[in-house]
């Protein structure tokens, strides 16, 4: 099992800043390095090494090398959602903390103030202290967890995600 770095987080507001964070930290601006981090600003969900390198024409290893290194220095975090492969955020946009259905695939995005009542808890019972930005909480949406005869149609699809701006906790997931 690998290890989630544990560099200090940026909390970056925009790509000025993270350019200016990467040259003091004596790293290269690099085409594909810049390229990444545009469509990480962009982005209002994690992503994919495998769909930033085919979004950007990047070859693969040139993507995956980059996001470790700028996972390494604080500007990147991923996270593990579900089965597929592990996916791609900034870590200056706030942090999140995610709750997977691993029946549609929906994700919902929370802050981690939502969860400190269960983290408490976890805390005293077992004398642990739970975080949930690298591995989700997994379970089922209330679609999904309802019996079949009350899903009115929910067909098990991933639902997608509601632009940036809809009311409640931010919901993303593939498609």
């Amino acid at each position: 099992m690998t290890r989630a770095p544990h560099a200090p987080p940026l909390r970056l507001h925009g790509l000025a800043e993270a350019v200016a964070a990467i040259r003091e930290r004596g790293l290269r601006l690099s085409t594909p390095r810049r390229l990444i981090l545009e469509h990480l600003f962009a982005r209002q969900s994690p992503v994919s090494a495998e769909e930033l390198a085919r979004a950007l024409a990047l070859d693969l290893a040139v993507t995956y090398r980059n996001l470790e290194t700028l996972e390494a220095h604080g500007l990147v975090h991923h996270v593990h959602l579900g089965h597929g492969p592990g996916l791609y955020a900034l870590v200056g946009q706030g942090d999140q903390e995610y709750l997977y259905c691993e029946t549609c695939g929906s994700i919902l995005a929370v802050d981690p103030s939502e969860l400190d009542s269960l983290r408490a808890q976890i805390r005293e019972r077992f004398d642990f202290h739970a975080r949930f930005t690298h591995f989700p909480i997994v379970g089922s949406c209330d679609r999904c967890a309802a019996p079949t005869a009350n899903n009115h149609g929910h067909t098990g699809r991933p639902r997608r995600s509601p632009k940036r701006g809809d009311r409640g906790p931010r919901q993303t997931g593939p498609g």
